[in-house]
């Protein structure tokens, strides 16, 4: 199944620190970009910073399996393999998780290993990865 590219936009309050964390840190190419705004590509989706200082930001929580989700987020789902290179590799940024790689739902359909992290804006992301692709959208 191919899926179409994923269109995204979000504030953040420094494109430079922005540019740091999604280009440098998450290996993100940059796509277009004017003086407020900067395009990255995330695996072949196009998630985009606009320069918004002022915008509000309410930070609010779900439970999920035990824990404070953030919402809003956005983020992949990645292979497992690519999931724990990515770990690892924000680990040794000395990143600050929302939520430290683990797994949940274990034994579930949704089996799943996810971390959740901010980016300089505060922007919340999460990164995870299917113990069975195949049940991605699998009920309980």
């Amino acid at each position: 199944m191919s899926l179409p590219p994923f269109h995204i936009a979000f504030p953040v309050d420094d494109l430079a620190a922005a540019r740091r964390f999604y280009g440098d840190l998450l290996g993100c190419p940059e796509g277009r970009s004017a003086d407020h705004w900067v395009d990255f590509d995330l695996r072949g989706h196009q998630i985009v910073a606009h320069l918004a200082p002022d915008a509000v930001r309410l930070r609010a929580t779900n439970p999920v399996d035990g824990d404070d989700v953030p919402v809003p987020h956005f983020g992949l789902v990645l292979d497992m393999e690519d999931w724990k290179a990515l770990a690892e590799r924000l680990r040794t940024a000395g990143t600050r998780f929302v939520m430290e790689p683990t797994v949940r739902f274990e034994g579930e359909p949704g089996e799943q290993a996810t971390m959740f992290l901010l980016d300089p804006a505060g922007n919340a992301l999460e990164f995870k990865a299917m113990a069975d692709p195949a049940k991605l959208f699998a009920k309980s």
